[in-house]
């Protein structure tokens, strides 16, 4: 078979059924293996390559399947990187098959179609493993080593390389079946969990900290039960929403999280860096003891404070410390302490105005087990401290990448991977700009999600720093926006407009029952700054 047959019948092999990508030149061999298995992989063809690895990374986080883009070299890998680096900052799995020049002109510097220097070390920048096939034969065993990185450890984007002239050549090739009952998870050392559990045991007011990597080791059960376990509080980091439902007594969002860790003597931080984005690990009471149980070895290093260092996949390590701890404690103090933090919450959530009600009318109109894409937009970043989140791979941020822009196309990738759930993603016209050529993807595909884009004609957030900071001058905040729903139309998407709150949930819940793509415009004025929610912004 062809090298490309090749790579289309191993990701079959792999489970793969889907694949989002731009063709090009270098490619022609590899989507046309991709025609050849078209009843068994549906190629997603995107309008940008930034949306390639946008729509891989919503389709892995919201279903824990790796998510699959393929690009062309050169441009195509360099418009690929920013959804990469997001995958990366979020722990996600996504394989990248990039395009190559032919193999005897690699690293010559002939100036061949699409080359560019150093393109394997360019991605290696933003992968766990990458490699370069050099075979056909070789294809389906590095599909496979690839695949198996995606499963071991603490998940992030990998990558294989695969120059045009190895995907038309024809050889001898025997696919790679995946090994049965492989865990590629990281298993905790019983030693150390008996000195987490011990230092738990002498513990008056014990915190969990929960991140990402506990959704990532579909870790919300064994973390959940940790926290009954010893009487915890679970503070949910910005990224970390739908670690625990909110609806549990023992879950605190954010901006209360800040003063149930003030209180804590010692605090469980699991699947999280622990870090602020100023640099500085998040702040803990003088004293407090730190458990960290993280996959990722970097993530116990300073200047973070860790005492006990649990190095484990999220679930079963918060399993682990929960069978050593023994008799559950009780979690009437922890509930007290819950409940105190919240009502201290609440005035400071209703001050941050429109935001609190949008924020309340996209809760209303979404289903529990609905996913809500959060951008970088004003209603966003109130959402990350007080929209609540029922289940998990739920609520997707960009994670410390602030990738803006993201929002839409990694909503789309979440609606391919989990068309039996609504999903609605949040953009302000700044961020929506960047991939809204999208609105073809979405009606080309059918898929139903619901874009809703906030307008005011600005980026609102550089434009209030421009004038607090430098005398109320201004420079390049300003934006000329089409009619967002005229547009939507001229592209055969459904449209809706509103401009309250109200309007927007009755908009939101029409759309989500209707299951197509759909864009809501909603017209929006001046905004209270929502930063004072989020003091430390932990992720």
């Amino acid at each position: 078979m062809t090298g490309g047959e090749a790579l289309a019948r191993q990701l079959v092999l792999e489970g793969v059924t889907d694949v989002f990508g731009v063709p090009g030149a270098q490619l022609d061999w590899a989507t046309d293996g991709l025609a050849q298995v078209a009843g068994k992989i549906r190629f997603h063809n995107t309008r940008h390559e930034q949306a390639t690895t946008y729509l891989a990374d919503g389709y892995a986080r919201a279903s824990g399947r790796p998510g699959v883009a393929m690009v062309v070299p050169g441009p195509g890998v360099l418009n690929a990187l920013s959804g990469l680096a997001t995958a990366w900052a979020c722990s996600s799995p996504v394989l990248l098959i990039a395009g190559q020049i032919p193999s005897h002109t690699l690293g010559r510097g002939f100036g061949m179609l699409h080359e560019i220097p150093r393109q394997s070390e360019i991605i290696g920048a933003l992968t766990t493993w990458q490699r370069l096939a050099r075979r056909p034969q070789d294809i389906p065993r590095l599909v496979r080593a690839a695949c198996t990185e995606l499963a071991t450890g603490r998940p992030r984007p990998v990558a294989l390389e695969i120059p045009p002239d190895i995907l038309q050549a024809t050889a001898e090739v025997e696919l790679c079946a995946p090994e049965p009952g492989f865990d590629g998870r990281i298993h905790p050392d019983p030693a150390v969990v008996e000195q987490a559990a011990a230092a738990l045991r002498g513990a008056a007011r014990p915190v969990i900290v929960a991140g990402w990597g506990v959704q990532a080791a579909n870790g919300s059960a064994a973390v959940t039960r940790l926290a009954e376990t010893i009487g915890a509080p679970v503070v949910t980091t910005l990224n970390g929403r739908g670690a625990i439902s909110d609806r549990h007594p023992l879950a605190v969002m954010p901006t209360p999280g800040v003063d149930i860790l003030a209180e804590a003597d010692v605090v469980v931080a699991i699947g999280t860096r622990f870090m602020l984005l100023s640099g500085d690990p998040v702040p803990v009471a003088p004293g407090a003891r730190v458990i960290s149980v993280n996959a990722d070895l970097d993530d116990f290093a300073a200047p973070r404070p860790v005492d006990v260092a649990v190095q484990a996949d999220a679930a079963l390590g918060a399993e682990a410390i929960a069978e050593a701890y023994g008799a559950p404690a009780d979690t009437g103090p922890a509930r007290e302490r819950v409940d105190a933090a919240r009502r201290g919450a609440e005035a400071r959530y209703a001050a941050v105005t429109p935001q609190a009600e949008y924020a309340k009318a996209l809760r209303a109109a979404i289903p529990d087990d609905g996913i809500l894409v959060n951008e970088l937009t004003q209603v966003g970043y109130f959402a990350n401290a007080a929209y609540p989140v029922y289940q998990p791979r739920t609520f997707l941020t960009p994670g410390y990448q602030g990738t803006l822009g993201y929002g839409f196309p990694t909503g789309l990738g979440a609606k391919v991977a989990r068309p039996d759930v609504p999903v609605v993603s949040i953009s302000g016209d700044g961020g929506f700009g960047w991939n809204l050529q999208e609105l073809a993807t979405a009606r080309r595909f059918g898929i139903g999600l619901v874009a809703v884009v906030f307008v005011d004609g600005q980026f609102t957030n550089v434009k209030r720093l421009q004038q607090a900071k430098f005398d109320g001058r201004v420079i390049g905040s300003d934006l000329t926006n089409p009619d967002f729903a005229a547009l939507a139309e001229a592209f055969g998407v459904t449209a809706r407009r509103a401009d309250s709150p109200e309007t927007l949930s009755h908009e939101l819940r029409s759309a989500i029952a209707a299951d197509e793509p759909a864009l809501i415009a909603v017209t929006v004025g001046t905004m209270a700054d929502p930063w004072p929610l989020l003091p430390t912004r932990p992720g």
